[in-house]
């Protein structure tokens, strides 16, 4: 008794292409995630940057009042000094 051998044809397959396709699908889906998160981490970023340059400008104005208040404090303590002075003379 011979027994015939089911050959299998030379070529692509039902199993193959569902393969590749799950593959594309997988691939196309990750590229997908990873764009979105690139986006998303640019847009905070830009958000980051611009709150720090208002930091940094609130530091600075903050550091020019400072100085301003100290230069009337310096000009009202001179100018008490003087007062006081010409009202005991």
């Amino acid at each position: 008794m011979q027994t015939k051998k089911r050959q299998n044809p030379n070529g692509i397959t039902f199993g193959m292409i569902s393969v590749i396709a799950m593959v594309t699908a997988i691939v196309l889906i990750l590229t997908l995630i990873k764009i979105y998160l690139s986006n998303q981490i640019y847009y905070e970023s830009k958000k980051v940057n611009k709150i720090q340059r208002e930091v940094n400008a609130l530091k600075a104005e903050n550091k020019r009042l400072k100085q301003h208040v100290e230069s009337l404090k310096f000009k009202q303590n001179v100018i008490d000094t003087i007062a006081v002075e010409s009202d005991g003379f």
